[in-house]
């Protein structure tokens, strides 16, 4: 398993209650899928997850599958939710 961080900003740091927190996962979509079940009770998370754009290690994920993502040890993927009426 690949250890890395996540880091949740505005509307998504609200939701969570943090502004990061450690995830494993070799894949994007490894690592979003233990993340909804993580907050798997809570639907502003999981509202907040499904309409946020991804950064993995400084690049935007983009319209790119999850499962296409693959992650390097340490790896960091940021959080973005829309924000200011985006």
């Amino acid at each position: 398993m690949v250890n890395g961080t996540i880091r949740y900003w505005a509307a998504a740091k609200e939701a969570a209650g943090k502004s990061e927190e450690p995830v494993s996962g070799a894949t994007l979509a490894d690592v979003l899928e233990s993340v909804r079940s993580a907050y798997s009770g809570d639907d502003r998370m999981l509202r907040v997850l499904d309409r946020s754009s991804f950064v993995v290690d400084e690049y935007p994920v983009g319209g790119r599958p999850h499962a296409a993502v693959r992650l390097n040890e340490g790896y960091v993927i940021e959080v973005l939710p829309p924000f200011a009426g985006g």
